[in-house]
């Protein structure tokens, strides 16, 4: 796998790769990222698990102006989609999404994980982080 922001986000599947969640054993809930107690009933048989692919944009914004530090991504900023994602049967998770432009985003629609550059490390090399795409487009 290449350089990630954070490699205990994510796992490989047959599919590619995926975000490393976790679930309750006792309840069956789903938390992202990985947590060691469940939030919905406090056990603490929590397993890891893929988190699925494909999901449903839930609601999104667009985020127009460069973040206040610790800010970590390019100098050169440029406009990007923030939106919820919900994941079917195990969570809604908040991702960046690889579409900026409202009038191409629709709530309900379906997207896709893909891992995108977000910066350069100090070799030159791209760190990835993870992001959801229209469905049928990169």
């Amino acid at each position: 796998m290449p350089r990630t922001v954070d490699d205990s986000l994510f796992t490989e599947t047959p599919d590619g790769t995926a975000l490393l969640g976790s679930r309750c054993d006792d309840c069956g809930a789903h938390t992202f990222p990985r947590q060691g107690g469940c939030p919905r009933c406090t056990g603490t048989a929590m397993a890891d698990v893929a988190l699925a692919r494909e999901g449903t944009l839930w609601s999104f914004t667009v985020q127009g102006f460069r973040p206040k530090t610790p800010y970590r991504g390019p100098e050169e900023f440029a406009p990007y989609g923030v939106g919820y994602v919900e994941l079917p049967g195990q969570l809604i998770v908040e991702a960046r999404l690889t579409e900026h432009d409202p009038d191409r985003l629709e709530i309900g629609m379906p997207v896709r994980l893909e891992m995108i550059p977000f910066r350069v490390d100090e070799a030159g090399e791209p760190v990835l982080t993870f992001a959801f795409a229209p469905a049928g487009r990169s």
